[in-house]
């Protein structure tokens, strides 16, 4: 996030897409509702269902699956020709704006209508109400990532941003919502295969060097390693024989769950580390039990890079050890020791080798968390990122055309499938579904269709439906729902008994790698 929680109070428009906030990120919503309710924000709503935040919403805009970046344009056509964005922004802090315009020239309303089925005046209404506020949030998720245009999406909505000067500024901002705790903390740390911490690249010489003398260590590689996504093809090529797994299911969250049982069979051996035995841990060589959060120090960094501290509450049950005792005691074992004598240790390394983590102290987040980046034990920290100027000197404004999804239904799959979360499950129920409450409020997969799909497939509420893919097939209870848009249904993805990613397809996307889970071609029946 560019800027932070309570910035969102701060809006006078609030644009949502790609996240479904109240049941994804509930306590965040709040400040949403606020906003709109006590402090006379105006909210636009982007979103293929008919979410519950959308209740709360000016403009409620429902383009079809996989045509984000046909209405983001549009959108940015109607603010230029109307001259309604930043001209003083636009001109000293952005570069690349001619060939923005020249593409979204053509996105008019009337033509994003046809390919988003948003009716034009509606965008319009839309573009203006964003345009015409001093400041205006941008809040996204998944529902905007986890496409095969993924990072154009990302792209498209940091355009907007910048040609109405909404960054830079509290209330502003393009905004992710982190769906887990601490995933930010985990890219932070150089949880992707091409940086290290603080997004430092794997292949700078500079970083290299600081990385080698922090660890005192020579010879580190400068290649990048595997996504995610490409490990366990890469499994089944046999250019990968173990694989070690942390706090992830992926037999239940991703896609194309088949081949991808198929590919992890392939491995010589599997070790997965986690705090229950999850789908994934039942079919490893070695379960390496872990604490949970509760059960160890440390730090988290939040969705708006907030660092905070974490304190042990309870002992680990059992053999369960706090993760990083397990990875040092094991690169111990395999040659290279690693010795910390606690949690403030390490994060004393941290700061030595993590530019925007240089001034924090365990000391200074005693009481109250710290905004990354901050550079040294006299800065306040962070709040709100590129008030002067961005990294890079002048924002880049990226022209991106629309691409179609990776797949569209036709006579065989005529209906299109959209997947994500329930507010009573968490991922892939690890946690919430050994939970007694939760699994009475959400007890089952489900299929939400609109009542008028049910009436063309012969299906009524309660039902147990057969859904199929080009990968698989599932079977789930029928429920209808005015959420639901004709022609598109809906599945949570928590439940490893009837598996959404058992249909979803893994066309990823070609710079993240992200794979397409929110569209796919499916067909519906009555299970026998």
């Amino acid at each position: 996030m560019t800027n932070t929680i309570g910035c969102i109070e701060k809006a006078d428009v609030i644009l949502v897409t790609g996240s479904n906030t109240t049941e994804n990120h509930p306590v965040l919503s709040a400040s949403v509702k606020r906003a709109v309710s006590f402090r006379g924000a105006r909210l636009i709503v982007v979103d293929p269902r008919n979410i519950k935040i959308a209740g709360f919403a000016h403009q409620r805009l429902r383009p079809n699956l996989g045509t984000d970046v046909a209405w983001i344009n549009g959108m940015m056509h109607v603010i230029i020709k109307e001259n309604l964005y930043d001209k003083t922004f636009v001109e000293n802090r952005t570069a690349g704006f001619d060939e923005l315009k020249k593409t979204v020239e053509t996105y008019t309303p009337e033509h994003v209508e046809k390919i988003t089925g948003i009716p034009a005046k509606q965008l319009a209404d839309a573009a203006r109400m964003y345009a015409e506020a001093q400041r205006g949030s941008i809040l996204y998720c998944m529902g905007i990532t986890q496409h095969t245009s993924g990072t154009d999406n990302v792209k498209s909505l940091a355009n907007l941003a910048m040609l109405c000067g909404n960054l830079g500024i509290e209330g502003g901002g393009v905004n992710p919502l982190r769906g887990q705790n601490n995933v930010q903390g985990a890219c932070d740390m150089g949880g992707l295969p091409n940086v290290f911490t603080a997004y430092q690249p794997v292949n700078s010489p500079d970083a290299l060097k600081k990385m080698e003398g922090g660890w005192n260590v020579t010879g580190l590689s400068a290649k990048p390693g595997l996504k995610a996504t490409e490990m366990i093809p890469a499994a089944l090529e046999g250019k990968i024989k173990a694989l070690y797994i942390i706090g992830e299911n992926p037999l239940v969250s991703d896609p194309d769950l088949n081949h991808a049982e198929h590919c992890l069979k392939h491995l010589d051996f599997l070790v997965v580390q986690d705090i229950f035995l999850t789908e994934t841990a039942k079919s490893a060589d070695v379960v390496l039990p872990s604490a949970c959060f509760a059960e160890k120090e440390g730090t988290f960094s939040n969705t708006e890079r907030r660092v905070q501290r974490v304190r042990k509450a309870a002992e680990p049950p059992g053999q369960a050890k706090e993760d990083w005792k397990i990875t040092a005691e094991i690169s111990t074992r395999m040659g290279h020791p690693m010795s910390y004598s606690d949690t403030e240790a390490i994060f004393g390394e941290i700061r030595k080798v993590t530019p925007s983590y240089a001034g924090i102290t365990y000391q200074r987040i005693e009481e109250e968390g710290i905004h990354w980046p901050c550079p040294n034990t006299e800065h306040p920290g962070t709040p709100v990122l590129h008030t002067a100027q961005f990294p890079i000197g002048k924002g880049k404004f990226h022209a991106v055309e629309w691409m179609p999804p990776a797949e569209t239904a036709d006579a065989e799959y005529p209906v299109y499938l959209t997947t994500g979360r329930v507010i009573y499950q968490y991922h892939t129920g690890t946690m919430t579904m050994k939970t007694g409450g939760l699994n009475e409020r959400a007890p089952e997969s489900f299929v939400e269709i609109s009542p008028a799909d049910g009436g063309k497939y012969g299906l009524r509420h309660g039902d147990l439906a057969e859904i199929a893919s080009r990968r698989g097939s599932i079977t789930a209870r029928v429920q209808f729902s005015d959420k639901a848009a004709d022609g598109t249904v809906f599945i949570p993805f928590h439940f490893a008994a009837a598996a959404a990613n058992r249909l979803t397809n893994a066309a990823l996307d070609p710079v993240s790698g992200i794979p397409e889970y929110k569209v796919c071609a499916v067909r519906l029946s009555k299970a026998a």
